[in-house]
């Protein structure tokens, strides 16, 4: 009898399935497909059940993961495998195997270090894939049923997360209904888990559809994917906003292909901007503004700094609004208020709302 599996989030619709073990040597594997493994050495790390609960995990266990890659500039940099292979890492604590490419020298924990045993498999012989690609809806720009506010930021851990959960608590403040949703990324649940403690009457991510994460995807299914999250929302509770976030920073793969591409802006109602510190929320207004984008706010890990708030109100006219903030209806009102998305402000040829002096630097 096979011990005893641990299942992470990203299997949680795997129910019935059987192991093989001999295609650990002849397959290769891509992103999605559903794997055995046991662990090898935990190096202290847990995967997030499908309950949503964290499981440690310990030498010898089994554990039920989605092959994927991950981008995380201060984690972990990784690839589904491109030949068969038995010696995997947890690249994703929501339940994402693969190989580790390079690590941050900040970011002190190591990998999970696993042993592919198996794949699980259908009953006809097919590996299993996570990814639902029937119920995937193709992206129709005029057909969204509530207003998108993005949440971005200049890179990780920017407060992108943090700022999204406090708009759904203002919009919900408000009288609005509101959901949180999470575009881009490796999957992991609990950002939608804090979105929807702060206010949000509905949350999801792009897991939801059974992705394991959305790195190296092409832009017409994250298009795709974006149509079928917000109607999703819509669906489950009827919602007047849908506050998306798209992770990692302005530079990344996915965020800089969606934010160029026009089609995708001209669906958006408003971007709100997160930034570490006063230097990146200015570069990143002016990257904002070439791509046609003024955000209706800066917000974001900076805003803890008082110093940091004034050095970057002292450049620029758009709103600096603290988490305290985000949940007052009267900051709001702006956003609120705006009926229509805007866009091609660059186009229009306004470059940027930063103060001429600064701007000309940045231009040089």
């Amino acid at each position: 009898m096979y011990p005893e599996v641990k299942k992470a989030a990203t299997c949680k619709r795997v129910n019935q399935y059987f192991i093989s073990k001999p295609l650990v040597d002849e397959y290769t594997p891509k992103a999605g497909d559903v794997g055995i493994f046991r662990v090898v050495n935990p190096n202290g790390g847990y995967i997030i059940t499908p309950e949503g609960e964290s499981s440690y995990l310990f030498e010898g266990d089994r554990v039920m993961l989605a092959f994927g890659n991950r981008y995380a500039t201060n984690q972990y940099e990784g690839y589904v495998p491109e030949a068969p292979t038995r010696q995997c890492q947890l690249l994703g604590r929501g339940g994402v195997a693969g190989l580790v490419r390079s690590k941050s020298a900040l970011f002190k924990m190591s990998p999970a270090q696993l042993e592919l045993e198996g794949y699980a498999i259908t009953r006809s012989g097919n590996v299993i894939n996570t990814i639902r690609w029937k119920e995937l809806e193709r992206f129709n720009r005029h057909d969204l049923p509530a207003k998108v506010i993005l949440s971005v930021g200049t890179s990780m851990d920017s407060g992108k997360t943090t700022s999204a959960a406090w708009l759904c608590g203002g919009l919900r403040a408000a009288g609005k209904r509101v959901a949180y949703a999470k575009l881009t990324g490796t999957a992991f649940p609990k950002d939608a888990a804090l979105s929807r403690d702060r206010g949000a009457h509905f949350a999801t991510d792009f897991s939801e559809f059974g992705f394991p994460s959305t790195y190296l995807f092409d832009k017409q299914i994250l298009l795709d994917l974006y149509y079928s999250i917000v109607h999703l929302c819509w669906r489950r509770a009827q919602v007047e906003y849908v506050v998306m976030e798209i992770a990692d920073g302005l530079l990344q793969r996915e965020t800089a292909m969606l934010l160029s591409d026009p089609t995708f802006r001209s669906t958006l109602h408003g971007v709100l901007f997160s930034a570490g510190d006063s230097m990146g929320a200015l570069y990143g207004l002016q990257l904002l503004n070439q791509w046609g984008i003024q955000p209706f706010a800066l917000s974001g890990l900076f805003t803890s700094s008082e110093l940091l708030i004034r050095e970057v109100q002292e450049q620029t006219q758009t709103p600096v609004l603290r988490l305290t903030d985000l949940l007052q209806e009267k900051t709001l009102k702006p956003l609120l208020t705006q009926e229509e998305p805007e866009h091609n402000w660059a186009e229009e040829g306004i470059w940027s709302d930063v103060q001429p002096q600064l701007a000309r630097s940045l231009r040089a």
